[in-house]
């Protein structure tokens, strides 16, 4: 059963979506994240995926006051990334109640580093996050585009022991067109073992069925719920999927 991992994308404290990663193309859909959070556990959900938009800017993490609130305030299994540099910026994000931190540019950037966290703080508290435009990598929030090839890239990372990682399709985020269905079915060819999480572009339950019957572990939903497309009583099916 496909895990359900709704998402929450924090700019200045506030509940956001960006489309295609534009921070042009903002819009606000809460200026309460600890509520939000709130209604996605009471739904019976029992994940939480968190960007720090402000962070992936910055290069910092900038809302884990905001985290820690949501950790105190509910039970959701809870992963944050975004302006994750350094071996503090890790801890104070496991600190602030985080179980698992996802980590994408300094990944590429700072692979030395990125595979000392992965085997000083295990591969269940780390989720690596690969966005990609055309079968590239793009980093530092989506603005940096790479000649880092996607799957050798997975490849690498699940041969050093990852066990898990989100993939974003760019052209697909907060289009509300449908995932990379394609895509994710090739990575899962290449990488049967790898447990891949579909991110960007799920406007319908049919979306989310096709990424179960392709074998993807996971799908992180936004705007989707949050434009009503999805509604939260529709998930309600899923939930029976297994923990991370």
């Amino acid at each position: 059963m496909i895990e359900i991992i709704p998402a929450i994308d924090l700019l200045g404290g506030k509940c956001v979506r960006l489309t295609q990663g534009d921070f042009e193309r903002t819009k606000i859909y809460s200026d309460d994240p600890v509520a939000t959070a709130k209604e996605f556990e009471a739904s019976g959900l029992k994940r939480l995926h968190i960007v720090d938009l402000d962070g992936a800017k910055s290069g910092r993490p900038v809302n884990t006051i905001v985290l820690a609130a949501i950790a105190r305030e509910t039970n959701l299994e809870i992963d944050f990334g975004g302006g994750i540099r350094t071996t503090d910026d890790f801890r104070l994000v496991i600190d602030s109640g985080a179980k698992i931190v996802n980590i994408g540019s300094t990944a590429v950037k700072e692979p030395d580093l990125f595979f000392g966290w992965l085997e000083e703080f295990g591969s269940e508290s780390i989720l690596l996050g690969a966005d990609t435009n055309a079968g590239k990598i793009a980093i530092n929030g989506w603005r940096t585009k790479t000649e880092v090839a996607l799957i050798p890239f997975l490849d690498t990372y699940f041969k050093r022991g990852g066990q898990q990682a989100f993939v974003t399709d760019i052209s697909k985020d907060g289009a509300l067109e449908g995932p990379a269905t394609e895509l994710y079915a090739e990575i899962r060819a290449f990488l049967p073992d790898l447990r891949i999480i579909a991110s960007g572009g799920v406007s319908s339950l049919s979306d989310i069925d096709d990424l179960e019957k392709i074998g993807c572990y996971g799908v992180i939903i936004g705007k989707a719920i949050y434009e009503g497309r999805i509604s939260l009583a529709d998930l309600t099916k899923y939930q029976c999927s297994q923990n991370v």
